[in-house]
């Protein structure tokens, strides 16, 4: 699990992101972003919706799975607040190695956008 301090707090904090944020995605995940200039560490949520898998076991195996892959980058990532959204339940099955290459991918974005102050 990522730090207390790289989590959002509450249903309301998400609200930014899905207003003023910008979008990317793969095949299993979204990725909606925004830069946060009040901030000097970034905030992330995975979103893992009852559609994808029906049993909080599977939504929160998914959701375990990539806040690891995260918790490894969290203090390289600029002050951006982050949602992954996850598309499809296959991510509860990939490998490792697989779920590391998707968030990498979506992340790339992060280095070619200008943080906007």
């Amino acid at each position: 699990m990522i730090a207390r301090k790289y989590r959002f707090h509450g249903y309301n904090a998400l609200n930014f992101v899905y207003k003023q944020g910008r979008t990317t995605r793969s095949s299993a995940c979204l990725l909606r972003y925004a830069a946060n200039p009040r901030r000097s560490h970034c905030r992330i949520a995975v979103v893992v919706s009852r559609k994808v898998a029906k049993s909080a076991v599977d939504r929160n195996r998914i959701r375990r799975r990539i806040y690891a892959v995260l918790e490894a980058r969290v203090g390289e990532l600029p002050a951006y607040d982050l949602v992954f959204t996850v598309l499809s339940s296959d991510i509860a099955n990939m490998e490792e190695k697989h779920i590391n290459k998707t968030i990498i991918q979506l992340l790339q974005v992060l280095a070619v956008e200008p943080v906007e102050k």
